[in-house]
């Protein structure tokens, strides 16, 4: 819950410091970032003027006999109003922040009431600098004005000196306020750094579930799916009695398939965990199986995972197409690196005579499912992907960015 409102309170300072009638942001009030010096300082400070009052108060004469216990008493009952008003004005509430600073007034008021005038000033000093430093601006020159007829009226010099008095106020309680904004504004960029990078691991995450999804769609979805086409035709074969050679054969092709997909797999985990080929040495070793030519150019660089995935996903279906409907056909891969992006270009000689004419090409290959997917690959990674007859074959053509 509170680390909730922290957030709240980072997302909503800054704009709460734009105005200068709201509120300084709750980093601002904090002591949070504070250097160990400075509150060393600080409390030194606050220790000399307490004895400052004190001494005062019992030097000025008006605190003798039965009232030397009121001093002690009233300067307790003003440390705390002090330490209530941090709370209240962490909470932003003007209502008790003001109240508390009424009351600090009112022992200044005492004191001065019992001939004590530099006791008082020097609590009304702190009252109007404790609101100059932490309440909204309108509040904080409000209560100054009301204790600057305090100031002339305690100072023996008059109205010079209250004039001194309070512009030295007004002076001292906007440096702090400036001072506490500027660690406020500190730590707000920090925590929402933070943020952002929590939300740039999130968003990294997100992307690597969709990669692994889509690996696993690319290689499980088609080869699964026709593996169960194959089986399913052979079951029927079988429920009507066919030819013993031509189940053999569907269950022969589902079984291949089913090897081709497990060998794809390895592929893709092996993609996934980075343990994989340079791209150019995979596409060799890919082409070694169909005895295609491979053709590299261009000064070689690592590859993100994306478009090193996406190379290798498309030559593999591209050489199982030509394997499928053009075998026996001459096939050349040539890959590139560009200035700022790679090219795959996988083309065939064509299908041998005797398969003219039965249709070739992705339309009609039985295979578009594989390279449909590529193009879609390929355009989430802002690239692109053609393919289509080429003369008397066909070529797949790849370019993405990287």
């Amino acid at each position: 819950m509170n680390e909730k409102r922290e957030r709240t309170d980072t997302r909503t300072g800054t704009a709460q410091e734009g105005s200068w009638s709201s509120w300084p942001s709750r980093e601002a009030l904090t002591r949070l970032g504070v250097p160990r010096g400075r509150i060393v300082l600080d409390y030194s400070m606050i220790t000399a003027l307490s004895v400052w009052v004190l001494v005062g108060c019992y030097t000025s004469g008006g605190f003798d006999g039965w009232y030397a216990p009121l001093p002690p008493l009233g300067y307790g009952l003003c440390v705390a109003a002090a330490l209530g008003y941090h709370h209240t004005t962490l909470d932003h509430r003007p209502a008790a922040s003001l109240g508390l600073l009424g009351v600090i007034a009112l022992g200044g008021l005492g004191a001065y009431a019992a001939g004590a005038p530099t006791p008082a000033t020097v609590l009304w000093i702190v009252v109007s600098i404790m609101a100059m430093e932490r309440l909204p601006l309108p509040f904080g020159l409000a209560t100054v004005a009301v204790l600057v007829p305090g100031f002339v009226e305690a100072d023996e010099t008059g109205i010079l000196g209250a004039g001194l008095t309070t512009g030295t106020v007004l002076l001292a309680g906007y440096s702090l306020r400036l001072d506490a904004h500027a660690r406020g504004a500190g730590f707000q960029l920090l925590a929402q750094e933070r943020l952002a990078r929590e939300a740039e691991a999130a968003s990294a995450a997100l992307a690597e579930r969709a990669r692994i999804a889509r690996e696993i769609h690319d290689v499980l979805a088609h080869s699964l799916s026709a593996q169960m086409v194959h089986l399913e035709v052979a079951r029927l074969q079988i429920e009507a009695g066919a030819d013993r050679s031509e189940v053999l054969k569907l269950v022969t092709s589902a079984r291949s398939m089913a090897r081709e997909g497990l060998a794809e797999t390895r592929h893709a985990l092996s993609a996934l965990r980075g343990d994989m080929l340079p791209v150019e040495e995979y596409l060799r070793e890919l082409a070694r199986e169909d005895r295609a030519e491979v053709d590299v150019s261009g000064e070689r660089r690592n590859l993100p995972a994306e478009a090193s995935q996406a190379v290798r996903r498309v030559a593999q279906e591209a050489l199982t197409n030509v394997r499928k409907h053009a075998p026996g056909a001459r096939t050349r891969i040539r890959f590139a690196y560009e200035a700022d992006e790679i090219s795959l270009e996988i083309r065939d000689s064509g299908p041998p005579p005797a398969a003219e004419g039965e249709g070739y090409g992705l339309g009609s290959s039985g295979s578009g499912y594989g390279l449909l997917g590529m193009r879609e690959r390929a355009e989430l990674l802002g690239g692109s992907l053609d393919a289509g007859p080429d003369g008397p074959g066909f070529a797949v053509r790849l370019r993405v960015p990287a």
